[in-house]
């Protein structure tokens, strides 16, 4: 049977939130599959009394047991002791309950291609304070759990779907990480993700230069010359639609946006807070090139608003829909 399994991510934050709102509209009864939170029990009870929802819990002992969404019942499965279930604050201790449930859901899908994970926004530092020193993201972390050679983030919306050549690195490592064989990998991986989990049939990809002027003809780097556009040409030859490295300050013009498919960024913020004008609280983040179906939402933690106000739901549909999808 498929399932869906939702790893709510950082304690403190409004992961836990999202999840008890939407299992109370008809939204969540739509899900055509069995959603199991991975959490425990004492979170979820704790955190709908603050917020005065009243809902109905259902442990699981094991995920067979799972059946489909009833409005206002949440099932779950407890993997591991929640240290602080408090939203608002960070606690370091409670990181490697965010990890072993992120492992969970991981092998579980490694398991079984019937079963997609949806996770919550982390706070990273958060994690590395509690221990994990090399923790360096959702999509980093997957790929080295599911022993994936090259793994492909994209944040995808109804207006613009981004994808990234490098991810949480700082910018000073960027230009290093450019490289042509990597590229080429990412690039095939894109179109593959655009085609088979997007249904797109012809992907058109548009790809950012790394430099002001995509390099001006060398003038201002030489990483698009050297690297970039051979690794493009690559691409072109084996008959992927991608464009040669343009300029990030004109890619995003109304013309450019109606003929992209999907943009391809060299480093995390040189096109995300495009995605994020345009769409933000209704986009997903789709993790592509491994063997599992992930998404995520594409907000952060807001803790300024866990446990207080009702926070927008529309990315944790999207999260849901996108996997449900890909099953």
């Amino acid at each position: 049977m498929k399932q869906l399994l939702y790893s709510h991510g950082e304690p403190a934050g409004i992961g836990v939130d999202i999840i008890l709102y939407l299992s109370k509209l008809k939204f969540w009864e739509e899900i055509n599959v069995p959603l199991v939170c991975i959490a425990d029990g004492k979170i979820l009870e704790s955190r709908s009394k603050i917020l005065g929802l009243k809902l109905k819990f259902i442990e699981l002992q094991k995920l067979e047991e799972a059946k489909k969404n009833k409005t206002g019942l949440v099932q779950y499965i407890k993997i591991a002791d929640c240290k602080d279930p408090n939203p608002g604050k960070l606690n370091p201790s409670n990181a490697k309950y965010v990890i072993r449930n992120l492992d969970f859901g991981i092998k579980e899908a490694t398991k079984s291609k019937k079963i997609g994970l949806v996770t919550g926004p982390i706070q990273k530092s958060n994690i590395i304070d509690g221990g994990f020193k090399s923790f360096q993201g959702h999509t980093e972390w997957i790929q080295k759990k599911t022993k994936s050679s090259n793994v492909v983030m994209l944040l995808s919306s109804k207006k613009i779907k981004v994808a990234l050549a490098t991810t949480h690195i700082p910018l000073a490592k960027v230009t290093k990480n450019i490289q042509k064989a990597r590229l080429v990998k990412i690039i095939q991986i894109l179109h593959s993700g655009l085609k088979n989990k997007l249904k797109i049939k012809h992907p058109t990809i548009t790809v950012l230069g790394l430099n002001p002027h995509a390099g001006e003809n060398g003038k201002m780097g030489e990483e698009e010359i050297k690297k970039i556009n051979p690794a493009v040409k690559s691409c072109r030859d084996m008959g992927i639609n991608a464009s040669y490295a343009i300029s990030a300050d004109t890619a995003f013009n109304r013309e450019k946006l109606k003929e992209t498919d999907a943009y391809l960024a060299m480093y995390h913020d040189q096109a995300l807070p495009v995605l994020k004008a345009l769409s933000f609280g209704g986009a997903v983040n789709i993790t592509l090139g491994t063997s599992i179906v992930r998404t995520s939402v594409d907000h952060g933690t807001a803790l300024d608003i866990a446990g207080k106000i009702k926070p927008n739901l529309g990315s944790i549909k999207q999260a849901i829909k996108s996997a449900e999808t890909q099953l």
